[in-house]
């Protein structure tokens, strides 16, 4: 029974997509060994599984066995005649119904329910305006003069705004989306699931140019020497003057991490005034992880795709623990997972996604690490 339920498994997999090429070697040479499998009929073999619970199971099995044992003193008969074909695809529909059941292809609920959440913009006087992204607006102070205008995924704020004062938005970004802002001096902003940031709807003449970011984001900083660009990710900031980089400051991460693709930052702790002779500086294509428990920054190299990634909604893994990937699943497809694989917690996993939604991920995953899952409502349950 080992074979075939390890023949039913390679089987579902090759009609999922999802066999690996040592498992698809495997199969070819199983086939070979083993004719009738190129020959099975997979739609009628899923129309049987459909009326499954109608199936008498209990007395099928004993059929089977007591044919096993009318057949022990035939078996040359057996063989001769082919009926042990019958009883192959019987075992292979069994095993394979009881795979199926184990992956959780069966469970109560086959798909989410995803809640249908929407970006939001906080104005100066404490209201919000819904971001529609499919629409178009324009977006008025309070004194109703145009400040920027909204169309499709982007907000893009008027240069040509006079303002002695600073006057903030904020805008948020929830699970399961992006969106990118245009700031005032020309800055573009892209903004990950799960983000804020808290910018001035016009910079001030004299002063540095300072915003303020919870989440993730990727910044094409306008240059301006006179004016340093200021990023608070809450116990960090990031100064530069003109460049391209990558922060990502989420609450339940342990790092804050940034990631330098053109020019150069200098980073150091938010309580801080900067200076430049004990700043961190960061070179193109480095990172530097500012650690929370401890306040020390590590720089290292970094393959600059794999933290960019997000903004084509892709996503890279390089050894990255299984509870950290979850949180990225969280946002990008904006899920709760609940894992009680404590097994899972740390082991590390190399993966890319690039179209794949959250049902071809979890299926990926759940036949690498062989753990079962369930769907209730927008949750992912996973058990050993």
């Amino acid at each position: 029974m080992t074979i075939i339920f390890h023949i039913s498994r390679l089987i579902i997999k090759e009609k999922l997509e999802v066999l690996t090429p040592a498992e698809k070697l495997q199969l070819n040479e199983l086939k070979k060994k083993y004719p009738f499998l190129s020959k099975a009929d997979f739609t009628k073999i899923s129309d049987t599984l459909s009326s499954y619970d109608n199936i008498d199971k209990e007395k099928a099995w004993k059929n089977v066995l007591l044919k096993k044992e009318q057949s022990k003193s035939k078996q040359k008969h057996l063989f001769s005649n082919k009926s042990w074909i019958k009883y192959a695809a019987i075992a292979v529909l069994f095993i394979g119904i009881g795979f199926l059941f184990q992956q959780g292809y069966f469970s109560a609920s086959s798909t989410l329910d995803i809640p249908n959440e929407f970006i939001t913009l906080e104005l100066e006087n404490g209201s919000t305006k819904i971001i529609n992204e499919d629409g178009t607006s324009e977006l008025v102070d309070k004194k109703g003069n145009v400040i920027g205008n909204q169309k499709g995924k982007i907000l893009v704020y008027d240069t040509t705004i006079t303002n002695e004062t600073l006057v903030y938005n904020t805008l948020t970004v929830p699970y399961g989306k992006r969106f990118e802002v245009q700031l005032s001096d020309g800055t573009r902003v892209h903004l990950n699931a799960g983000t804020s940031l808290k910018y001035p709807i016009k910079f001030i003449e004299d002063q540095n140019r300072q915003v303020f970011l919870k989440g993730e984001a990727f910044f094409d900083v306008s240059t301006d020497a006179k004016h340093p660009f200021v990023v608070n990710a809450e116990e960090m900031n990031i100064r530069v003057l003109g460049t391209q980089f990558n922060v990502s400051s989420y609450p339940e991460d342990e790092h804050i991490t940034t990631v330098l693709l053109e020019g150069s930052v200098g980073v150091y702790s938010s309580d801080e005034t900067y200076n430049q002779k004990t700043a961190t500086l960061l070179n193109p294509g480095f990172k530097a992880e500012w650690n929370l428990k401890n306040q020390e920054i590590k720089l290292d190299e970094a393959d600059t795709e794999t933290h960019t990634a997000w903004m084509d909604g892709r996503l890279i893994l390089n050894g990255v623990p299984f509870n950290d990937i979850l949180k990225k699943l969280e946002r990008q497809y904006n899920v709760v997972f609940i894992n009680n694989n404590m097994a899972l917690e740390n082991r590390r996993f190399t993966a890319r996604f690039d179209v794949e939604n959250i049902y071809q991920v979890m299926q990926s995953f759940s036949y690498s690490a062989s753990f079962t899952y369930k769907f209730d409502s927008n949750k992912i349950i996973i058990n050993p």
